[in-house]
């Protein structure tokens, strides 16, 4: 008995995603014209029939996109979450939002939840750790799949990679330090090794390197908590050290409480810059200068990568970024 044609089958005939193929099944206005046109004579030409019992159970043509998050804690990932649900929203996807919290097993079993329940796409702020299972079941799926802000450390199908301007963030808040005479600045923040972290402070050593200054990096989860350790620690064992780049606003604003309990004062006798210019940046006391990476144009650009590779089948390029800005405020402005 011939073998029954797949949605899979008709989507390799047109040369088309299988979510495209979906969108069709649908009658959704997404599609082009002459896309459609295409699907459609695939069908007829297979003799494909859509089982829509099955359908209906694993939720396919549900107009659903994956967003996995890697720390949903974090204000600015949130922030994040929120612009492109909107943004998907508008185009009439409802988007399935999951917290992988760091962990490359979670992740793991939340995304093949969402494949299982055939969502149209895949947006991934991946965790560290072995996600090769992970990326392995994204390439079987054959959907549009884009990983976002980090990128995941496996060669195992490579999925194309959104993210911002680091490096060029952190040269902008170095060189802001170094051209008011500050020279004795740190980098804190960020898990050692990974590659985020070396995006985010490559900038700062280059700087620091190429004025023959020395660098100083203190390493660990970006939260408020190793914040406000880090300035003590930092204070007991390298008092001299009267600036700091962070890697993110959590933890420059962790920076900022120690900074106080010791009697220092930001913005006076220590200089502080984060990174995200997340709103709690520009609402706290002194204001604190940070590197705004746009988190609504991010999200809103990002979607709108992922919706037309549904539409069209044709995925975006290998590696874009969107360009940053130094937001110079309060704490880390040197008087006179």
């Amino acid at each position: 008995m011939p073998k029954r044609p797949t949605i899979l089958d008709v989507a390799a005939h047109a040369g088309v995603s299988k979510s495209t193929v979906s969108l069709v099944l649908q009658e959704s206005a997404l599609v082009k014209e002459d896309t459609r046109a295409l699907v459609l004579a695939s069908i007829a030409a297979l003799g494909y029939v859509r089982n829509r019992a099955a359908a209906t159970l694993r939720g396919s043509g549900s107009g659903l996109v994956g967003l996995v998050i890697n720390d949903l804690r974090n204000p600015f990932f949130t922030e994040f979450a929120a612009s492109a649900q909107r943004a998907f929203a508008e185009r009439g996807f409802a988007t399935v939002i999951a917290d992988s919290e760091e962990d490359a097993a979670m992740q793991n079993r939340v995304v093949l939840s969402m494949l299982e329940h055939d969502v149209s796409a895949l947006m991934l702020s991946p965790s560290y750790g072995d996600a090769d299972a992970t990326f392995e079941a994204i390439a079987r799926a054959e959907l549009p799949a884009l990983q976002v802000l980090r990128r995941a450390q496996t060669p195992v199908a490579p999925l194309p990679f959104f993210s911002h301007d680091y490096e060029h963030g952190s040269e902008l808040a170095a060189a802001h330090l170094l051209d008011q005479g500050l020279t004795r600045i740190a980098f804190v923040g960020g898990i050692a090794d990974r590659p985020i972290t070396a995006e985010r402070m490559s900038g700062y050593v280059r700087q620091m390197r190429e004025r023959g200054l020395a660098v100083t990096c203190l390493h660990g989860r970006p939260s408020r908590s190793f914040g406000r350790d880090a300035a003590h620690k930092l204070l007991a064992e390298q008092p001299e050290i009267d600036a700091a780049i962070c890697f993110s606003d959590m933890a420059a604003l962790g920076m900022a409480v120690g900074l106080a309990e010791a009697g220092r004062t930001v913005g006076r006798d220590f200089f502080l810059v984060g990174f995200d210019d997340i709103e709690e940046a520009r609402l706290s006391y002194p204001p604190l200068t940070s590197v705004r990476c746009d988190v609504d144009r991010f999200g809103k650009e990002g979607a709108a990568m992922l919706l037309n590779w549904i539409e069209t089948g044709t995925p975006p390029a290998a590696e874009q970024r969107l360009p940053v800005e130094l937001m110079v405020r309060a704490s880390s402005v040197r008087a006179g």
